[in-house]
């Protein structure tokens, strides 16, 4: 559905340009380019307008996002998740393992994108699949999906500039020593490898990871990460190089003699709400899968 939003300008903001307070508000080149082409997508006091004129305190700008053509390459899939929140914004899904996030060769009708394809599709909405955070897929937990383009803008900001927290739980081998603290160490490829990633201290991209260990018992540990940095792999890299792997991890500890995946879960998620501002805060359990382990 179209998607339209009403902005009053106020002594502070008179003197932009309209487009200059479309962009504080976070809408993006990209999408005030579209606006552009869009006819009657911006309104001043009810007059369609350009985004270069200048505003006034009192001026009522009326915006149009029109809905978008659903992602043609992906085809609906009625595959099981859980939907944590949903508006007429954002989606936030608890994401099962065994799940690739984006369709890739070999993964067409099994992804993530799939499943919300099918779950818009039973809403009556298109889809545009805008996935704002990563996860690999047999890592379990939260998701944030925006349901336009404004949203996407706004959440693809805040995620380059570190302000959508995560909590990661995952269960590793043995206990970190010490059972609190901070890994700075830099992530590049490994050699012969495009996928692998291995610490390397001359060529690695930087990389920072707080950790502190929740529960500790004699074969593994529950322990809960914050990341500074994004890299890819980067909580199962670091937790390898201390000694501390994730277990059923098939490239950097494949002992599967007790889980078939690694044991990392996207816990918890703080962050605004892209549209109203106002903080958000989401949880998920702890997979079956891991409790297990800890119970060992």
């Amino acid at each position: 559905m179209d998607r339209h939003f009403l902005y009053v300008i106020t002594a502070p903001d008179a003197g932009k340009s309209l487009g200059e307070f479309l962009r504080e508000h976070g809408y993006s080149r990209r999408l005030l380019a579209r606006l552009k082409r869009t006819p009657q997508a911006v309104r001043k006091n009810g007059v369609a307008t350009q985004t270069g004129i200048p505003l006034a305190a009192g001026d009522r700008l009326d915006i149009l996002l029109p809905e978008e053509k659903p992602s043609d390459k992906i085809e609906p899939v009625p595959l099981p998740f859980t939907v944590v929140y949903e508006d007429r914004d954002i989606l936030v899904i608890d994401k099962p393992a065994d799940m690739p996030v984006h369709p890739s060769p070999g993964n067409y009708g099994n992804t993530l994108a799939n499943a919300v394809a099918a779950h818009a599709l039973k809403r009556g909405e298109s889809c545009v699949f805008r996935c704002i955070n990563r996860l690999d897929r047999d890592t379990t937990g939260l998701l944030i999906l925006a349901k336009h383009a404004l949203s996407g803008a706004i959440l693809s900001a805040a995620m380059k500039r570190r302000a959508i927290r995560r909590t990661y739980l995952a269960v590793v081998q043995g206990c970190p020593e010490p059972k609190d603290g901070q890994i700075d160490a830099p992530i590049g490829r490994a050699p012969g490898s495009c996928i692998q990633r291995q610490v390397d201290f001359l060529h690695g991209e930087r990389a920072v990871t707080h950790y502190r260990t929740v529960s500790a018992g004699p074969v593994y540990s529950l322990i809960e990460l914050h990341l500074d940095t994004g890299r890819t792999h980067q909580i199962r890299v670091h937790m390898a190089h201390i000694g501390c792997p994730l277990p059923g991890d098939f490239l950097y500890n494949p002992d599967f003699s007790h889980i078939n995946r690694q044991p990392l879960h996207a816990a918890a998620l703080d962050f605004d709400h892209p549209v109203t501002g106002d903080p958000l805060h989401f949880e998920t359990a702890l997979p079956a899968d891991m409790k297990r382990l800890l119970e060992m």
